[in-house]
């Protein structure tokens, strides 16, 4: 390996190191073993060292179409990031040892990179060209050694806005497209007020996803700082119910929804209505908040402790499930998928730089299969009946398999039941992780904005504003259920949008 302090001192080098993909393999942070972490809720990665990290920034190409930065939509489906992050350059800057510049470049395009650098599925990677062929480049370990040393070294420290519009703006939920609207808001100088219904500030990035993948204190940090930087927050205030819409209407200049998509999708099956079934966003936000209150002491949560779980639901929720399950010190847990197990390797027909449909075994399943023996994924199946005892508690359920038929009336492909395929599987705890339908309908009504068919807020196509004067969407609330990296693109869409229509004009960058 050629030595790291020789690599970084050449003067006549060209954006990258040209041979590093060839010279250096891929390193990324190292995984506590799993049996070693389901002993906490901590997060369970350790970063390489800086200079480590260095000699994977070498790794990037500078190729001539930098697909990682793309964000583009191929084949129904998304290739590399939607915020468009200058990916080749700040790999290049975390390989020279400039890791102030590569702050800059990185926040230039991302205004929460501590969270995308945790909990991101990482679609640069995916569409990395390096990864065509072999590994790919480590951006997400990269990204997330720039911002850590941002907060170690005080690049990342409070820089409130020297002058104020007058203008006052309310953002309505505070998950990641709500504190991007808001922090870019408040950086042009628009006064701007963060209403969030939860005791806590985060919205999806603190109730929603647990605490292994995102400690809340890398929340609180960055919450703080904008705190610092003029943004008022809100808690357990519940706009549409504690708040009238209309209040809010006449107090401010603006208003944006951005509270997420938080109707989760129902199981219609006999015996729902037995005790022991639950969704699995009730479990999580639960477990983490008696985890914040209490360390789980005050019992104020649903407990998977001794009890056969089963996840309905193949998803990153679901994984989520088994894994907070399996810290409970669940007696077993299977994990329901109705789709069929997706290939190992990329398939023929879904080619670089698309989106690689291949089977990812994600760290509860790694988890359970350390613990259990086995993967606790079952495929093409689904629930057909909750069982119960004579008191109304859940005791098992009837599964049956599923195969992909020709739905003679529209054409499409669906997943029908295969007759005589049913099978009893023990459980007295279920975990619903179905995805969600949309947005909640008391906050519509509350505004009187439109719906799409998909029960999410309706706007013109590429734009944010609402069929209501002076009231924008943006998130899950707008888009449907999807990835903290486009809950902050939109967030920094509806930021252009709303300061364009209160200025006549906006710098404000999106990209």
């Amino acid at each position: 390996m050629t030595c790291v302090t020789h690599a970084f001192s050449r003067k006549d080098r060209i954006m990258g190191k040209p041979t590093g993909f060839m010279e250096y393999d891929r390193e990324d942070a190292r995984a506590i073993e799993p049996k070693e972490r389901i002993k906490n809720f901590n997060e369970f990665h350790i970063p390489l060292s800086k200079e480590r990290q260095q000699i994977q920034g070498a790794r990037c190409m500078n190729c001539g179409v930098p697909f990682c930065q793309a964000g583009m939509n191929i084949m129904g489906m998304t290739s590399g990031c939607p915020l468009h992050n200058l990916v080749p350059e700040w790999n290049d800057l975390v390989y020279t040892g400039n890791w102030e510049q590569a702050y800059n470049r990185l926040k230039k395009t991302n205004n929460f990179p501590e969270f995308t650098s945790r909990v991101c599925p990482a679609l640069c990677e995916a569409a990395c060209t390096c990864g065509h062929w072999e590994d790919p480049v480590t951006c997400k370990a990269n990204e997330h050694g720039i911002i850590e040393n941002a907060y170690e070294q005080g690049y990342a420290a409070a820089k409130p806005p020297k002058v104020r519009t007058g203008k006052k703006i309310a953002v309505i939920g505070s998950g990641p497209a709500g504190l991007a609207a808001a922090d870019q808001l408040n950086k042009r100088g628009h006064s701007v007020t963060v209403y969030e219904r939860d005791d806590r500030v985060g919205g999806l990035l603190m109730y929603g996803i647990p605490n292994m993948k995102l400690e809340k204190w890398v929340i609180d940090r960055k919450v703080d700082i904008m705190k610092e930087e003029g943004v008022e927050f809100v808690t357990s205030v519940n706009v549409g119910k504690d708040v009238k819409a209309a209040k809010l209407l006449k107090d401010y200049d603006r208003v944006i929804l951005a509270c997420g998509a938080k109707n989760p999708r129902d199981i219609k099956a006999p015996g729902r209505d037995a005790k022991g079934i639950y969704f699995a966003v009730d479990f999580l936000k639960a477990t983490t908040k008696s985890l914040l209150d209490s360390d789980l002491k005050d019992n104020n949560y649903i407990s998977a402790k001794g009890k056969k779980v089963v996840i309905i639901g193949g998803g990153d929720t679901g994984n989520d499930c088994v894994g907070t399950s399996i810290r409970h010190g669940c007696a077993s847990v299977t994990q329901l998928e109705m789709m069929p197990k997706a290939p190992d390797t990329r398939a023929e027909n879904n080619p670089w730089p698309e989106w690689p449909k291949v089977c990812k075994t994600d760290y509860g399943q790694e988890e359970a299969i350390a613990v259990f023996g086995h993967d606790p994924r079952i495929y093409q199946t689904t629930v057909k009946e909750f069982l119960k005892d004579k008191n109304g508690n859940l005791n098992g359920i009837i599964t049956v398999k599923l195969e992909s038929k020709k739905d003679e009336k529209t054409g499409r492909m669906v997943m029908s039941e295969v007759p005589g395929s049913e099978t009893k599987l023990d459980a007295d705890l279920v975990l619903i992780a179905a995805g969600f339908l949309g947005t909640e309908k008391y906050v519509a009504d509350a505004f009187g904005v439109e719906l799409n068919a998909r029960t999410n807020v309706s706007t013109a196509e590429g734009a944010y504003a609402t069929s209501v004067k002076n009231v924008f969407a943006a998130g899950d609330v707008h888009r449907g259920q999807s990835l903290v990296v486009w809950a902050i693109r939109e967030g920094r869409e509806v930021a252009h949008a709303v300061d364009e229509s209160l200025m006549g004009y906006s710098y404000l960058s999106v990209q």
